[in-house]
């Protein structure tokens, strides 16, 4: 090197320090970049995205081809300065200090942190085109000295047993996945909410979806024809299960439309039997999802939920599945209402029917209501006082404070809910208790 003027020495240190940038971003980008973006531009015929999902199948020799190069380049700029120096400022040993702080300096600037940034912000971009730079350097000779020193790297692996460790997290677990949904920007509004909503279908059950036993609209076939014909006709259900006396004898399901075919004086119990459907039951705690295939299985739209007895629960529609996926789509009863209605007031407190599922309060009110336990408000608030409660009582379920406003019979029919209350500062119970 002596016969190198200076002025070149520092333009082949310039040019390793680019080099071994060069290294560094395509080593980031690589392993950065999003695969399965690789995989969508691969299938659009990107020639450089699919060498570059090649060269990441084969991560161990991607990675000692890249760090073979750059650490060799790394040496040799090392190597250069010191000579640069020793032109410079002799060879002292202050002189050589300073050498290796300024070429430390330089690689960490030059060579690692500044590329490794731009690498990382723009992986995806980068890694078809470090591809193209990287494939001719994954064969002989270079290949040859790198399954060399990975005859080591594999040794000291299966000496730390880290390789099982190192390849077991390769897949995400369902809870990451729902984090990336929530959090990640790949999905927004409604698609967001249904695809977190599809998640939730995993712990969901039938019981948590249902319509109650005692909101369950039957035809009775042991009332009056006049009757009979009343209820059809203002009937705002396309399916009715009808029973017997009481729901503990089920019949069977009648679809509205077929009763147009008979005449209205024609419309009584015996001209009804011969169009029913048989019920389809439906076992209680059946998972959501389970239910949605069934459902599509056995062609079926309705089915009564049953407990391990046979005593009938409620009644679920595949209606019902979806508008836990979708939101609500469908209307209740003319001039009825739902359970489901809500008022807010002033103070940010909110009015709810006492059946409200705690399932639709956490989802569209945004409170926290554990669901390992009762699935309706008026059920959580009569676990948690041990009684029935009267009107005024009030009581702290989960930070939200719920005030009883109207009962009826066994249940709460009304109440007022607070979100986000701390719950020294609600009283447990307040007004007329009883004893």
């Amino acid at each position: 090197m002596n016969d190198l003027s200076l002025g070149t020495l520092l333009s082949v240190l310039a040019v390793l320090l680019a080099a071994s940038g060069l290294f560094s971003i395509a080593e980031t980008a690589m392993m950065a970049a999003n695969r399965h973006r690789l995989k969508h531009r691969a299938g659009q015929g990107q020639r450089g995205a699919q060498l570059a999902l090649d060269l990441l199948a084969k991560t161990e020799r991607l990675l000692g081809v890249i760090l073979l190069g750059n650490n060799l380049i790394n040496a040799a700029a090392a190597t250069l300065t010191a000579v640069i120096v020793a032109r410079l400022f002799g060879e002292g040993e202050l002189a050589l200090a300073l050498g290796t702080v300024a070429v430390t300096f330089a690689i960490l600037v030059f060579s690692e942190i500044t590329p490794k940034v731009i690498g990382a912000a723009h992986a995806d971009a980068i890694a078809p085109y470090a591809a193209y730079a990287l494939n001719p350097l994954l064969r002989p000779p270079v290949t040859w000295v790198v399954a060399f020193v990975n005859l080591f790297v594999q040794a000291l692996l299966w000496l730390t047993r880290l390789r099982g460790a190192a390849s077991a997290g390769a897949a995400l677990t369902q809870e990451e996945i729902r984090s990336l949904v929530l959090e990640g920007q790949y999905f927004r509004g409604k698609h967001r909410a249904m695809l977190a909503n599809l998640f939730d279908l995993e712990d969901a059950t039938v019981d948590d979806v249902m319509t109650p036993r005692h909101q369950i609209h039957a035809l009775d076939l042991a009332e009056r024809p006049a009757a009979l014909r009343e209820q059809l006709a203002t009937s705002f259900h396309t399916r009715l299960p009808v029973c017997e006396h009481s729901l503990d004898n089920v019949l069977g399901i009648l679809h509205i439309k077929q009763v147009l075919a008979l005449q209205g004086e024609g419309i009584d119990a015996e001209a009804l039997r011969p169009l029913l459907r048989p019920p389809y039951f439906v076992p209680a705690g059946t998972p959501l999802l389970t239910q949605l295939s069934q459902f599509q299985h056995d062609r079926q739209r309705l089915g009564l939920v049953v407990d391990e007895y046979g005593e009938l629960k409620g009644l679920v529609t595949i209606e019902d599945i979806v508008e836990e996926i979708i939101g609500e789509f469908t209307t209740g009863a003319p001039g009825g209402g739902t359970a489901t209605q809500w008022r807010r007031e002033a103070d940010g407190s909110v009015v709810v029917d006492g059946m409200t599922p705690l399932r639709v309060l956490n989802r569209r009110l945004g409170m926290r209501f554990p669901l390992d336990g009762p699935k309706t408000l008026s059920g959580a608030v009569v676990e948690a006082l041990g009684d029935i409660p009267d009107a005024g009582q009030a009581i702290v379920l989960a930070g939200q404070r719920v005030e009883v406003l109207q009962t009826q019979g066994r249940a709460v029919r009304v109440a007022r809910v607070t979100p986000a209350v701390t719950p020294a500062a609600v009283p447990l119970q307040t007004g007329g208790g009883r004893a």
